[in-house]
């Protein structure tokens, strides 16, 4: 965290907490794993987590990371995020899953938006906010000021416990041309959340929801037309650089999503190598020498090669994010498209790791019984699957990205 400059004079209301450092709230999040393991199959049965959870979720910090020191944030940063959203992952991946993609969009609120929206959308403390990369429905100008939306978003994880929604739509076409994307933010009285998420096959209780708008108004202060995260151009600053004097307001918001999704895939990693260590522990091999498994040369060479797959991925996650902010540091010019990329290829092979570490190590040599429906390991398998379909993975960071860095550097 970089100090803020700008309203160090100010009069700030401090956070719940204005001792809590970024080690104590990761202590936390690593002091639910047993709790998180133990709830998974309630959290798939309701289809998010528990209030109770939730509530300790608030009082442990979790909702406040990234929201800024002026508003009664803790703004610890990305790594701190990062860790934290891994560490719930490896408990319960639906759970990790929604609270990291109800959480981190306090980064791009804070980033985008100007002081007047960034007062009214923190002034909660706790800012939750479910968001959407693909734009749908219909944005028009109103008759008093601001715009008309309607609309319906699926997958917007972190519904459940949502303050706000962000999400783009598409204003009216003009002269022939396309329709111009809208970015947008609604408070939790604008928007209803559907009763359409669960029967996936995996993240079943990752609160991805649907939100539906019907005639809600959006004030201009809460719009940015022509503005998608994913391409969002920060090489001329930001409105949360100056406002809070602080780079990480003002890097890349692609690769920071792509960090997102890897620390997804770390976290669910590192639940799947627990699970098989507790296997090895509890079973014996099949054929003579009938030893416990952990005393097997096999299983330790599979379990180590997991090991340092996982270990590798997670140690590559976090030095990107490093970059990350380093590169947000050097100021705004620094933050290039070129750049982005850069982290988001690392993001990709980081979670690929992952991938393989499961795939060639952990799954063949567990055995049929352990992904039984219910072990912990074919809940993670499962969740593990659907996260490499999911849009911001398989499309966005395996194909665009990609194509997009390469494209860069040939020119």
């Amino acid at each position: 965290m970089t100090a803020n400059m700008n309203t160090a004079a100010l009069d700030l209301p401090a956070p719940p907490e204005p001792g809590l450092t970024p080690e104590q709230v990761i202590a936390r999040a690593e002091a639910m794993i047993p709790e998180l393991v133990e709830r998974q199959a309630e959290v798939e049965e309701r289809g998010f987590y528990a209030e109770d959870i939730h509530e300790r979720f608030a009082r442990n910090g979790f909702y406040r990371i990234l929201v800024p020191r002026r508003y009664g944030g803790y703004e610890f940063g990305v790594e701190a995020f990062l860790r934290v959203a891994m560490t719930l992952v490896r408990g319960c991946s639906s759970t990790g899953w929604m609270y990291s993609l109800g959480a981190s969009h306090a980064l791009m609120a804070a980033t985008v938006f100007d002081e007047q929206a960034q007062a009214e959308l923190f002034s909660c403390g706790d800012f939750i906010c479910p968001s959407t990369a693909v734009p749908n429905g219909t944005a028009v100008p109103a008759a008093d000021g601001g715009w008309t939306v309607n609309g319906t978003w699926p997958y917007s994880s972190g519904a459940p416990y949502g303050t706000h929604f962000m999400g783009h739509t598409l204003m009216p076409a003009e002269g022939g041309q396309p329709p111009t994307p809208l970015l947008f933010v609604a408070p939790r009285s604008q928007w209803v959340r559907l009763d359409d998420w669960g029967q996936q096959l995996g993240l079943r209780g990752s609160g991805s929801h649907s939100v539906r708008m019907t005639n809600c108004h959006v004030p201009d202060h809460l719009a940015r037309p022509g503005v998608v995260i994913v391409d969002y151009d920060a090489t001329s600053g930001t409105p949360g650089r100056t406002l809070h004097g602080n780079p990480e307001y003002g890097g890349a918001l692609h690769a920071f999503i792509s960090l997102l999704n890897c620390s997804m895939a770390v976290g669910m990693a590192r639940g799947a190598l627990d699970a098989y260590e507790d296997l090895l522990r509890d079973r014996t091999t099949m054929v003579p020498p009938v030893v416990p498994r952990y005393q097997d040369r096999d299983y330790q060479l599979w379990y180590s090669d997991a090991f340092g797959m996982i270990g590798a991925a997670e140690a590559a996650l976090l030095n990107a994010a490093q970059q990350w902010r380093h590169t947000a540091a050097l100021g705004p010019a620094a933050v290039t498209r070129e750049s982005d990329l850069r982290l988001s290829a690392i993001c990709l092979q980081a979670a690929n790791l992952c991938w393989e570490a499961m795939g060639n190590y952990i799954l063949p040599t567990a055995g049929s019984s352990a992904i039984r429906h219910g072990e912990r390991l074919e809940r993670v398998w499962r969740d593990m699957s659907t996260l490499r379909t999911h849009a911001g993975f398989s499309v966005l960071l395996r194909t665009i990205a990609l194509r997009e860095l390469a494209q860069s550097l040939a020119r």
